[in-house]
C-alpha cells in the first residue's frame, strides 16, 4: 500500500505543510516527530505569503527533502496554473506518495494517473453530496479546507466541527484537516474525538515559518496526537 494511505490507516497522522520548500524546514519538522511532510510547486500560498515556482524551479530542494524519507505529498496546482503531464511523470519518478490540489483547481485528467494518492481539497462550499462524489470518482484522501480565507487564523469553531462531521459521515476515505484555523494543541481531542479525521496537517498558521518554530510546533502537536484515546 502506499506509504501515506498506510499511515492514515493505522494511526491518527501529523502531517507539517512546509511554509517554503525548505530542507531545513523539513529536517526540524522530521526532528519534531512529523509523519509526513506536503512541498508545493506552481502556488501563491495565501496562509505563509510564500511563492512557489515549477518543478525545475524547486527541484534541488524537493529531492532533498524526498531524501528525508518520510511520506511526501505536493501541491500541483493553484488557480490556472498546473502541473504538466511532463512535469506529474517527473513528479512520479522522483518518489512522491501523493499530489494534492483543491477540487476546483484539479485538471480532471490527474484522476487517471497510476502509482500516486490522489488528496482533494474541498472548501467552504463543499457538501455530502460533493465529498461523496469525490470518493466514487477515485480521490483517495479528502482534504477539509472549509475555512475561507478570511476566517484564516482565528479560533476553531464550533461550525467548523460541523463542516468536518458532515464531511466525515459522508465518506470512508481519510480525511485530513489543515489548520487554517489557530488550532491549538488542546483543540486535538475535541477535534478527533468529535469529527474522527485520519489527519492533521500543521501549516504556517501555527508553525510560523523559521525552524525553530516548526520543530517546537510538531513537537507539541505530536505529543496532542499521541495522547489521544486508543481506539
Amino acid at each position: 500500500m502506499n506509504r501515506l494511505l498506510n499511515l492514515f490507516n493505522s494511526r491518527p497522522t501529523l502531517i507539517v505543510s512546509l511554509p517554503s520548500n525548505s530542507p531545513t524546514l523539513a529536517k526540524a519538522a522530521k526532528e519534531g516527530g512529523a509523519d509526513a511532510l506536503k512541498v508545493h510547486i506552481h502556488i501563491h500560498h495565501e496562509a505563509s505569503g510564500t511563492h512557489f515556482g515549477s518543478l525545475a524551479e524547486e527541484r534541488s530542494a524537493l529531492e532533498q527533502i524526498l531524501a528525508l524519507g518520510l511520506p511526501t505529498g505536493i501541491v500541483v496546482a493553484a488557480g490556472e496554473t498546473a502541473a504538466t503531464p511532463e512535469e506529474m511523470s517527473e513528479i512520479l519518478t522522483m518518489g512522491f506518495d501523493a499530489f494534492d490540489a483543491y477540487a476546483h483547481h484539479l485538471p480532471a485528467w490527474m484522476l487517471s494517473l497510476d502509482g500516486i494518492a490522489k488528496i482533494v481539497a474541498v472548501d467552504e462550499n463543499s457538501t455530502a453530496e460533493i465529498a461523496g462524489d469525490m470518493e466514487s470518482l477515485g480521490v483517495d484522501v479528502l482534504e477539509a479546507a472549509v475555512v475561507p480565507v478570511e476566517g484564516y487564523r482565528r479560533p476553531l469553531m464550533l461550525r467548523d466541527l460541523l463542516h468536518y462531521r458532515v464531511l466525515r459521515e459522508a465518506v470512508s476515505i481519510p480525511i485530513v484537516i489543515p489548520t487554517q484555523r489557530s488550532i491549538r494543541p488542546e483543540d486535538v481531542s475535541t477535534l478527533f474525538g468529535s469529527c474522527r479525521p485520519n489527519a492533521l496537517m500543521i501549516g504556517a498558521v501555527v508553525t510560523g515559518g523559521e525552524s525553530d518554530s516548526v520543530g517546537k510546533a510538531t513537537e507539541r502537536f505530536k505529543k496532542a496526537l499521541t495522547d489521544l484515546p486508543k481506539s
